[in-house]
């Protein structure tokens, strides 16, 4: 028996966890030392030690845990490779000069289609650019001179490369035929095994909703905003969960911005093109869908960094949408508004640690068949039974409250709040739970 195990009573859940990564990637996580980084790269620019300053920037983007950051020097020139995602984005700095790239796939020949397609985008880009180069290899390009590369700059230049290209390779390589993956060389394959349950999990949950939606009890036309929790919920918990590059990622990204764009004004409008969406996901071949997962490292996260109090006030607007389902015998409908709740926050937000690792644990609680499936050693809830294991979900909780202590001192969650009844109820309790957490930080006085 652990340490931890004697002093708290609890697992060390770390050491169950297989080695699988989940959601979207964030650099809002990094370390006190990074930040010093940080501030010293300003300084020496400020000083015009573009050399120094530079090197300070690059420590300041590497995550001392991933290999994802290398900067060295070659003679009067300094070199660096920052990768994001299935892209490496490689550059030189010289005495002028701080030049980027990243080559995004090979051409067998010119195809106006993605020509236009890149000369269109290149007007949306604020500082790189869509470029060919000698070896036919559609590229983004960043230049700057070294008096006008502020850390600020580099910053935002880069992640606007590594960002978009780490996009659009698959995208345009699925799309295009004359199109070829380049420069992948640092991407990892997971499993087959890993990829059949993906696989199994993205066809069981689509259809399992439109069957639900087309067969279920509800009144869709009376109801809209039911069928759009259940939509909602399954798009962002498929983004999270499976992780996928490429096709089915930009398909799930569409799906969610045409449901909060304005290009449909009505919720029956966008709940179809949903629907549209997600069947042609499921025409996709299995082999189609297995190169679309793979591990990689990054360096720039897309999701932006929020407090504590942000989800606190979604939940509190939120959460009571489910009643009426849940009062009406609208299961599925019902436990799909807090799912849309996490789901929401883990797609477009960094949430504080302590938060990001609560959200994960409801899904391994509502989702457990599909994580036992992938090998986690988990018994919250048994779905032949409809049963959840009340033990085993508070020490789960107690174990991440006991994680993130040194951190948020105050974090003390209120276990009286939850309901074990049914997982419905268990769920409105979850988040309520989650509501009340204080995530405050000790103020050290200056």
């Amino acid at each position: 028996m652990s340490l931890f195990k004697r002093w708290f009573g609890v697992k060390n859940i770390d050491f169950e966890r297989p080695e699988m990564i989940f959601g979207r990637y964030t650099d809002a996580y990094k370390k006190d030392e990074q930040y010093d980084f940080w501030d010293k790269a300003l300084e020496k620019f400020e000083e015009k030690s573009y050399t120094e300053s530079f090197e300070l920037f690059f420590r300041y983007l590497k995550d001392p845990e991933k290999d994802n950051v290398k900067f060295w020097k070659e003679g009067r020139i300094q070199r660096f490779e920052v990768l994001q995602g299935s892209k490496k984005i490689e550059g030189t700095i010289d005495n002028k000069k701080f030049r980027a790239f990243a080559k995004i796939a090979k051409t067998d020949k010119l195809n106006i289609g993605f020509l236009r397609r890149l000369v269109e985008q290149n007007f949306g880009l604020k500082y790189s650019r869509y470029a060919l180069d000698d070896d036919d290899n559609i590229s983004m390009v960043f230049d700057s001179y070294l008096l006008d590369g502020s850390p600020y700059k580099l910053y935002y230049a880069l992640k606007e490369v590594a960002v978009n290209s780490d996009k659009q390779d698959d995208v345009l390589i699925d799309e295009f035929e004359m199109l070829h993956p380049v420069n992948t060389g640092h991407t990892k394959q997971i499993s087959n095994h890993e990829k059949e349950i993906k696989f199994w999990f993205l066809h069981k949950e689509i259809n399992a909703a439109l069957d639900e939606i087309e067969n279920g009890k509800l009144d869709t036309n009376q109801y809209p905003g039911g069928v759009a929790y259940l939509l909602l919920h399954l798009i962002h918990k498929l983004d999270y969960l499976i992780k996928p590059e490429g096709y089915t990622m930009e398909k799930l990204e569409k799906m969610h911005r045409t449901y909060f764009s304005e290009e449909l004004r009505t919720t029956e409008e966008k709940n179809h093109a949903i629907q549209k969406g997600l069947k042609k996901i499921l025409q996709r071949s299995k082999e189609e869908f297995f190169v679309e997962l793979y591990s990689v490292s990054s360096t720039f996260g897309i999701t932006s960094p929020v407090n504590h109090d942000r989800l606190k006030g979604f939940i509190e607007g939120e959460i009571n949408k489910m009643d009426w389902y849940k009062d009406n015998k609208h299961d599925k409908v019902a436990i799909a508004v807090p799912g849309y709740i996490v789901g929401f926050f883990l797609f477009n937000y960094a949430v504080p640690e302590a938060d990001k690792d609560y959200l994960h644990l409801f899904y391994q609680i509502t989702e457990i068949e599909f994580f036992q499936k992938l090998g986690f050693e988990i018994n919250y809830f048994n779905p032949a039974t409809g049963a959840l294991a009340k033990k085993e979900i508070i020490q789960a909780i107690e174990y991440l409250k006991q994680k993130h202590k040194p951190d948020f001192p105050k974090l003390d969650p209120n276990l009286n709040i939850l309901k074990f009844e049914n997982l419905v109820t268990f769920s409105k309790s979850y988040l309520l739970m989650m509501k009340e957490l204080d995530l405050s930080k000790i103020v050290i006085p200056s």
